[in-house]
């Protein structure tokens, strides 16, 4: 087929702090080998997505014009992205698409037709040249917008369970829990039977669990919440914990009521109890240090947690399993609501992009590209 051209998003960091967000246009060669070309008909935006497109850019007073934002890095955050100067950097992690033209490979002409989804990054774009290896088909009937959002969230929210069971805990707890992926969450612990402990920070987001049918639900911004939280650990007995916010006191509050409550009715130890309290940081909502105030013993950890590489260590097999559970519940458990739905253009509109970047809990954005 003749070669197909389209519009992308790029992000560029220049030395001088200057960070500019723009639509460009590309060509995009043939596809070969085991190669697809797909036509993207929708893209979320994650906060993942948010850290390459904006990270900490002043996008408020940043100029607008048509396609295209230039926003004003802090220092902090000129030299911490150091390695990515003069880069211009394709923005997208995951979406879906049909695929238009395929390499001579039997896996790529068996895509042909095909919804797919996948997460080979750039894919705030129109057309994205990837590898079909990478894919993922959709099942029949499933639409591109429902099997836009099947990664990211649907894959971290299942590797917390397996996580969790791999190390030997057996409840969670989960903050900002009122979003997307806390809701899939919920549903899956629902599922499996996994106790779960939903930390929100507004009586709406209660609100918004306890209409899901969430059993145990916390709210960090009541006066009660340090004894609602021993409450709900008491009762659920989780002593792992998966944290999108980062910054901030609630990781050391979590392991803090974790040991209080291992420590109900034990004798006095200066070492703390023998009660393993893990916790992992996996978002930052909070750009703020993370404070630890070490009193909660000496059996904790405090670890980040990537998606990709916890798939990477549990193997192939392991990660077709949830894939497969993905495939089957994306209509259920997996579903995906959206605030709004934007095109690449009105994407770069100051009224869109200061809305998606607040990143508030259950307001995530899709872009529709073609």
């Amino acid at each position: 087929m003749s070669q197909v051209r389209g519009l992308q998003l790029l992000s560029t960091l220049e030395e001088t702090g200057k960070l500019t967000v723009e639509l460009v246009e590309q060509t995009l060669p043939d596809p070969t080998g085991h190669e697809v070309l797909i036509r993207v008909e929708a893209a979320p935006i994650n906060p993942s997505d948010l850290g390459l497109l904006f990270g900490p850019a002043d996008v408020e007073n940043a100029e607008y014009s048509d396609g295209k934002i230039v926003a004003q890095m802090p220092e902090p955050g000129l030299r911490a992205m150091k390695a990515r100067w003069g880069m211009a950097m394709p923005v997208g992690n995951e979406g879906a698409g049909t695929v238009i033209a395929a390499g001579d490979a039997p896996e790529a002409q068996a895509l042909l037709g095909k919804v797919v989804t996948c997460i080979p990054g750039g894919m705030y774009a129109q057309y994205r040249v990837v590898d079909a290896r990478e894919c993922m088909v959709l099942n029949d009937g499933t639409s591109a917008e429902e099997g836009a959002s099947a990664f990211v969230n649907p894959l971290t929210a299942l590797s917390f369970v397996e996580c969790m069971k791999r190390e030997g805990h057996t409840g969670l707890v989960h903050t900002a829990a009122a979003s997307n992926l806390g809701q899939m969450l919920v549903r899956i612990c629902q599922e499996d039977n996994v106790p779960l402990v939903n930390i929100v920070r507004s009586p709406a987001q209660v609100a918004i669990l306890k209409e899901i049918g969430a059993e145990h639900i916390v709210d960090s911004s009541a006066p009660t919440f340090l004894d609602d939280l021993a409450a709900a650990l008491t009762a659920t007995g989780a002593t792992m914990a998966f944290d999108a916010i980062g910054g901030g006191k609630l990781v050391s509050q979590i392991l803090t009521a974790m040991e209080q409550v291992a420590n109900q009715g034990a004798a006095f130890s200066r070492y703390g109890s023998n009660s393993p309290k893990q916790a992992y940081i996996y978002g930052a909502l909070d750009l703020s240090p993370t404070v630890l105030t070490r009193n909660f013993g000496f059996s904790w950890g405090v670890n980040g947690f990537l998606l990709m590489p916890f798939l990477q260590k549990i193997g192939e097999q392991n990660v077709e399993r949830l894939r497969q559970r993905v495939r089957d519940g994306l209509k259920t458990t997996f579903a995906s609501k959206y605030k709004a739905r934007v095109s690449l253009q009105q994407a770069l509109t100051r009224e869109a992009a200061l809305d998606y970047n607040a990143r508030r809990t259950g307001e995530k954005y899709l872009i529709l590209p073609n």
